[in-house]
């Protein structure tokens, strides 16, 4: 079932970067589609979190698209990769998701291409998913029914267990360093920054095995 912009805006954010769990992310292309599972997020809920881009309220060039409608496309660049971001909550109220880790699952070849990385390494992190994907600042501040992007729900992928932790490089920024806000497949090997043990490498962290 492919999800609709008022998915964004039916629950808080965190709750909405949990549903996002297990959600197959599909990118339209001229070699045909690219597919793969979120399996880890993070949520930024507004202006009073202090590692939220629309802290304070403020509206810039580079956070403009944080402030509009749910369901648009926020990306931005940092370390010069492009990270992608799904935008929550009614207009002026700068909440989003940070897609963090997906599994691939079609269109490996021509992610490879995009990214010359085996395993893991081809998109467990922000940047290297959006790199290996092919997605660009251009869909910036668009909705998403008007981007190549997809996202829809999978009957197959339903993780066996949701880890909540606090975000990654969040630094210096009080309480909101350790806000537990970063959500994962517990045990799935493209989740980002996660010791050896921890990796399910019989399940990958579904209730089945795909």
């Amino acid at each position: 079932m492919v999800i609709k912009t008022d998915f964004f805006e039916s629950a808080p954010t965190a709750q909405l970067a949990q549903k996002l769990l297990g959600v197959v992310l599909t990118v339209t292309t001229k070699a045909g589609p690219l597919r793969a599972v979120i399996v880890e997020t993070e949520a930024y809920v507004g202006q009073l979190d202090a590692a939220d881009h629309g802290y304070g309220g403020r509206i810039t060039r580079k956070n403009r698209a944080l402030f509009a409608a749910p369901g648009t496309v926020f990306t931005y660049q940092m370390h010069r990769q492009t990270l992608l971001n799904f935008v929550t909550q009614a207009v002026g109220d700068p909440q989003g998701i940070l897609i963090r880790a997906v599994q691939p699952i079609e269109g490996l070849s021509a992610m490879t291409q995009n990214r010359p990385k085996t395993g893991p390494a081809l998109t467990n992190g922000p940047g290297k998913l959006t790199q290996a994907l092919g997605l660009t600042m251009v869909l910036n501040g668009r909705l998403l029914p008007e981007t190549p992007l997809t996202l829809s729900w999978d009957p197959i992928f339903q993780p066996r267990e949701v880890q909540t932790t606090s975000r990654i490089g969040i630094a210096n920024k009080g309480s909101w360093t350790a806000a537990p806000l970063r959500f994962l497949v517990a045990g799935n090997p493209f989740v980002s920054k996660q010791l050896k043990r921890d990796i399910d490498l019989d399940r990958y962290g579904w209730r089945s095995n795909n």
